[in-house]
């Protein structure tokens, strides 16, 4: 059995001080470099996703002058930007895998991403026979939550590091762990 870690979105606009900055968002980057320090040869693979959006578009409607913060936001994580760039108390030696996720449509999951060869996360996963998740990343009340219920979707088990998440909102953020745990997501 195989066993990844899945680092979501943690990028300089999902942190304090970016675009849609999400309180403790510096925190669990730096926390997720101190598992990585402890435990990174207890992973065979690391992977970590990032919103990559076009400049030049409204990413599907994702993008709005007047965002609603549910299906549009204000621009965000546009790719070859420092708001698009792993936030720099993240540690991103240990990492193996990029899968870069929008890139002109709204993406939440990173099942929705691709890598750099053009992979799906789920066909990556299945290449590497990886059948255990340990998920960490930002922010819990959304990206972190659709890519745990997809990677439950795919059949692999999913364990989410709640120390080393951070959300947009205490209650959703709450809710979306009440929901990936009931979904069969160990939350430890």
């Amino acid at each position: 059995m195989a066993k990844a870690l899945l680092i979501v979105d943690v990028q300089n606009d999902f942190t304090e001080g970016g675009a849609l900055g999400v309180t403790g968002g510096d925190a669990v980057a730096e926390g997720i470099s101190a598992h990585l320090a402890a435990h990174a040869g207890d992973y065979d693979a690391v992977i970590a996703s990032r919103d990559w959006h076009d400049a030049d578009n409204d990413n599907g409607g994702h993008f709005s002058d007047t965002p609603d913060f549910v299906d549009s936001w204000p621009v965000h994580c546009v790719a070859d930007t420092e708001g698009a760039a792993f936030d720099p108390l993240l540690n991103t030696a240990a990492i193996t895998h990029e899968v870069r996720k929008g890139q002109g449509k709204p993406d939440y999951s990173a099942f929705q991403g691709v890598t750099e060869s053009g992979s799906r996360l789920g066909a990556l996963l299945t290449d590497l026979t990886i059948t255990e998740v340990d998920v960490v990343g930002i922010a819990t009340d959304h990206c972190v939550r659709a890519s745990v219920l997809d990677a439950l979707n795919v059949g692999v088990k999913v364990r989410v590091l709640a120390d080393l998440v951070a959300g947009v909102g205490e209650d959703s953020s709450a809710a979306a762990l009440a929901e990936v745990r009931a979904a069969g997501a160990d939350v430890a």
